[in-house]
């Protein structure tokens, strides 16, 4: 028997999501040129009204929107709602440390929280179950978004957040959790310490796990899924769209169902902006169909990936998308945080360093490995040894400050960067994220 959270939506014949979809883009449309004088002006400068758009086949019309454009509009250059109608925040690191900040009314949170349910009864979640949810809880919408999931599914739900290992693995065990919620490299590292305390998969008390908010490969799910002895499946979502929740993985877990009566999704050509076809691979750009408080239209994810109509053998019709093959920036998620090189260059330049350097990400077991190295000045060269470790504690800690994760920093020596044609390379990234 299939399980659906709300069955009406989630197997509606194409058509109608369709036709739905049209009729909430048209409101939108006017919701936003209404209340936002940034996309308005955008929309004005493109030559395109309100009444311009039709439907949903006039999508490509709109205006494209950025991260760029979201930290130029901080905080509050792309708010639709009066403050007093807003009931939350949620926000996510910016490319040069100011943040992406987004509102929500309490309707965007109750559809929010309804998105999160999808997930979790997809994942075979029902009233008797009982939640963990492992994510980071505060700014970060993981927590917050499976924790309202959760509340809907009639979950009993542990609002344990990341962290304390120890605690986790005993509230699982004596509260009987049967589905956690977190990082899919925390589940990894919550298996082997459960391993090492000597649980065999039938002795733990999960059958299901729903991990996201950083890329993991089939070869770790496999390894979650055989540890931990529950079936893993993924979970896709943006701050800025609202949180996870936007799309979802189904037992069949070939790619995730894109919630389609909140969020439009386009494939596009990364550079030239283009709409491609359904099944070409390109950048994802979403549109939020009825969020009140901060309803991005046309907004460019940077995933690339691939979208399908396959008919799924779990009986929902909504389109699935590809998990994300890349992205078409130079952003990379270490430990589920976003981190851009351009952020460490702000550091060093303020810390009195040039910007020469180079960012070396691993994954040891199942965790991400973060290392800076940074080369020195000439009169920072001749520093004692305890002198440069000193400095590199204290770069670490700004990096720290300004990303929220906390990597190793090497001082090295000047000039010892390779440059690859006069340009250095500035990030490795070791790790096997793509099959």
């Amino acid at each position: 028997m299939q399980n659906y959270y709300q069955k009406e939506i989630e197997t509606m014949p194409v058509e109608q999501i369709e036709a739905l979809q049209s009729e909430k883009l048209v409101k939108q449309v006017k919701h936003v040129y209404e209340n936002v004088p940034y996309y308005r002006d955008l929309m004005d400068k493109k030559g395109v009204t309100p009444d311009d758009i039709k439907g949903i086949e006039d999508l490509h019309k709109l205006p494209f929107l950025s991260k760029a454009d979201l930290r130029d509009a901080y905080p509050y250059g792309l708010l639709a709602k009066p403050l007093s109608e807003c009931v939350r925040i949620h926000s996510t690191s910016g490319t040069t440390g100011k943040r992406v900040v987004a509102f929500y009314t309490q309707n965007d949170v109750d559809m929010w929280e309804d998105c999160c349910a999808r997930a979790i009864v997809a994942a075979g979640g029902t009233n008797e179950d009982v939640c963990q949810v492992a994510y980071g809880y505060g700014l970060f919408t993981g927590g917050a978004g499976l924790h309202g999931g959760s509340h809907k599914v009639g979950c009993l739900t542990l609002p344990m957040s990341s962290g304390n290992t120890d605690r986790q693995i005993q509230f699982m065990n004596d509260l009987g959790a049967t589905i956690i919620c977190c990082t899919p490299s925390y589940a990894a590292y919550i298996g082997e310490t459960l391993e090492e305390q000597g649980f065999t998969p039938d002795q733990i008390p999960l059958k299901a796990g729903i991990f996201g908010a950083e890329p993991w490969t089939e070869e770790m799910r496999r390894g979650i899924e055989k540890t931990l002895g529950i079936k893993a499946y993924d979970i896709y979502g943006l701050t800025e769209t609202s949180g996870p929740g936007v799309a979802f993985e189904c037992c069949e877990q070939t790619g995730m169902h894109i919630n389609e009566d909140h969020f439009l999704a386009e494939i596009i050509d990364p550079d030239t902006g283009e709409v491609l076809p359904l099944g070409s691979k390109g950048e994802l750009v979403f549109t939020a169909l009825d969020k009140e408080a901060f309803p991005l239209l046309r907004y460019r994810t940077r995933d690339i990936c691939v979208l399908s109509r396959e008919k799924c053998s779990c009986g929902r019709t909504l389109i699935k998308m590809a998990k994300p093959m890349g992205r078409s920036d130079d952003m990379m998620i270490i430990r589920g945080v976003n981190v851009f090189p351009s952020q460490i260059e702000t550091v060093l330049l303020n810390e009195g360093y040039q910007p020469n350097y180079q960012i070396i990400v691993d994954r040891k077991g199942n965790t991400d490995t973060f290392d800076v190295n940074v080369e020195m000045n000439a009169d920072q060269f001749s520093d004692t040894v305890s002198g440069v470790t000193a400095k590199e504690k204290a770069l670490a800690n700004a990096m720290k400050i300004m990303l929220g994760i906390n990597p190793t920093v090497h001082l090295v020596a000047p000039k010892s960067i390779v440059r690859s044609e006069g340009k250095a390379v500035r990030v490795i990234d070791k790790r096997k994220l793509h099959d």
